[in-house]
């Protein structure tokens, strides 16, 4: 007897979730998503229309698969940027360590969750297809006024006689 109670119980729980419907049609209807999801990752800007990125290099660091790669350099008027940014999204696992590593907010996650390719090649982003033309979530934060930086050109080095040293 109590084996049939037990079937029916269970019988009953499968027919009342029947009604129930949490599918959804997805290309017509978005799914809602939590405040903190961790979506791909993109490159921001100053509100001035400024590269934020100063190619630190701490997010390519803390990075646990090493997906992101980067190479820095310096401009004329001393400050330094990002010549070349590259994250392959075939080895990231949106840890979100890159966005908390990033002392300038360059780096920051968007809620962007489809993004499929048929091609391996084609998850590896360069930095024109990671760099928005927006603020991202922190729309007043500038770098340099924050860190009390002054940007000017550095004074051009006169040219050293190596022999000069010498005793």
């Amino acid at each position: 007897m109590k084996l049939w109670h037990t079937l029916l119980a269970s019988f009953w729980t499968t027919l009342r979730q029947l009604r129930r419907r949490d599918t959804l049609e997805y290309p017509e209807q978005e799914p809602t998503l939590g405040e903190r999801w961790r979506g791909r990752p993109v490159l921001t800007r100053d509100p001035d229309g400024e590269e934020r990125c100063v190619a630190c290099e701490l997010c390519s660091a803390v990075c646990p698969t090493q997906c992101i790669a980067l190479e820095g350099a310096d401009r004329p008027d001393g400050r330094r940027f990002a010549q070349s940014f590259r994250i392959n999204f075939a080895r990231c696992i949106y840890c979100g360590l890159c966005e908390e590593a990033c002392p300038t907010v360059a780096i920051q996650l968007s809620p962007e969750f489809a993004f499929a390719k048929t091609e391996r090649g084609d998850f590896v982003y360069h930095k024109e297809a990671l760099l928005i033309d927006g603020t991202g979530k922190h729309p007043e934060y500038r770098y340099y006024d924050h860190a009390g930086v002054r940007i000017q050109a550095l004074p051009a080095q006169a040219h050293c006689d190596p022999r000069s040293n010498l005793p």
